[in-house]
């Protein structure tokens, strides 16, 4: 049983986000959370007339100890605006409230791709595990938040590293740190416009586009990636190996492109076989939404044939509705080290799969994934493999 979150000598109990992982000993919240909770608390940075503006708020450690009630108990209720790029983080947060039985009535949740909120006070910043992101969001930031707010990030001190401070210097202004607590370390930035002389610091790099050369179909792709999409700046080599290793796609063929990123696996299959119908799936809203921005660009007169949903795994999906699966399964979540997702996004597919369909997918050798393709499916064959990869296929008798 893992112990409750305190915050103001108050337990709220959370849980991390789908609730039926396999892993449940990983907890719901770290000493990053605590220090910064702590420091507004000892500060009173927070009152019942403040804005605030919360980041990349994992399951809502940060955000249910700013919920309008507590434990019963009235509190100060700041207007409080968070902001995640994750699908599962918001559905996370919005359970650990409701489980806790808090009053969200201040709290708007955004994805990562809104326009910030206007006036804010107060920014808590919980440093995302993407570089990318980071700059994407410390640009928003300067750009759209007053000069006066209070800016305050935490994470492991371990992470906060020379070059991630020198960002911060570098995109939003002065830059200073705290002792470290709990191997835990704060992070104070003051915003200077005046310093955004420079038009190239204060623009966002993001998306960025590159190209890549379908080999089945002699065109050129242009792929365009939003700041928290793996693969940035060219296709990675598990993309390069999966895309040759891909099965051939029915005429009419329901396709799920499952954990899509920029969706270049799906837009693959599209090109070869343009009748079939390819349903993009993601958690994360920046990938969902570099996926139709490169079907769009590359095969507009196919976009009809295509769906782009947010989802944890495959939860909305039918049962016995889908022909063929393909997937790059992730083996992280935040900065844990965990095989739930991949677990769930099997299970998930045998669910949804019609007889006979099948489940493809592509992972580094040392995962083992065809001893969950053979407890889950009962079958599993290997399609090919180099010293790096696997491409594993398992159909649903």
């Amino acid at each position: 049983m893992i112990s409750p979150f305190f915050h103001q000598s108050k337990a709220i109990h959370l849980d991390r986000f789908p609730i039926m992982q396999v892993n449940r000993s990983l907890q719901a919240w770290d000493a990053a959370d605590e220090y910064l909770l702590n420091y507004c608390e000892e500060n009173k940075l927070v009152s019942n007339n403040t804005t605030l503006l919360i980041f990349n708020d994992a399951f809502g450690a940060l955000t249910t100890s700013f919920c309008q009630y507590s434990i019963g108990e009235e509190v100060n209720a700041p207007a409080v605006f968070c902001i995640n790029d994750s699908f599962v983080s918001r559905q996370g947060i919005a359970y650990n409230i409701k489980k806790n039985e808090l009053d969200s009535s201040n709290i708007t949740q955004l994805d990562s791709l809104a326009d910030l909120p206007s006036d804010i006070d107060v920014i808590l910043y919980k440093i995302p595990k993407s570089k990318s992101l980071l700059i994407e969001q410390l640009i928003q930031i300067k750009s759209q938040c007053k000069e006066d707010v209070i800016f305050i990030a935490s994470d492991r001190a371990k992470d906060i590293h020379s070059s991630t401070l020198k960002l911060f210097e570098k995109h939003l202004g002065e830059t200073t740190t705290s002792l470290a607590i709990k191997k835990s370390r704060l992070v104070f930035s003051q915003l200077d416009k005046a310093k955004s002389t420079d038009k190239q610091k204060s623009t966002s790099p993001f998306p960025t586009r590159w190209t890549i050369e379908d080999k089945q179909t002699n065109k050129t792709f242009t792929i365009s990636n939003h700041a928290n999409v793996y693969s940035r700046e060219k296709l990675d080599i598990g993309a390069r190996y999966f895309i040759e290793n891909l099965p051939e796609i029915p005429p009419q063929a329901k396709v799920i492109d499952l954990g899509c990123g920029n969706g270049v696996i799906g837009l693959t299959l599209l090109a070869s076989q343009p009748q079939a119908h390819i349903n993009f799936y993601d958690e994360s809203s920046m990938a969902i939404a570099s996926a139709k921005m490169n079907i769009e660009n590359n095969l507009p007169t196919l976009v009809q044939q295509c769906t782009f949903n947010l989802d944890d795994c495959l939860t909305s999906v039918a049962s016995n509705s889908i022909d063929i699966i393909v997937c790059n399964p992730p083996f992280h979540q935040h900065n844990a080290t965990t095989d739930h997702i991949a677990w769930q996004m099997f299970k998930d597919s045998y669910r949804v799969l019609k007889k006979g369909g099948e489940l493809r997918i592509i992972g580094n050798r040392q995962l083992a994934y065809h001893i969950k393709l053979q407890r889950i499916f009962g079958n599993e064959k290997r399609i090919a493999s180099n010293d790096k990869f696997v491409t594993q296929s398992a159909i649903k008798r």
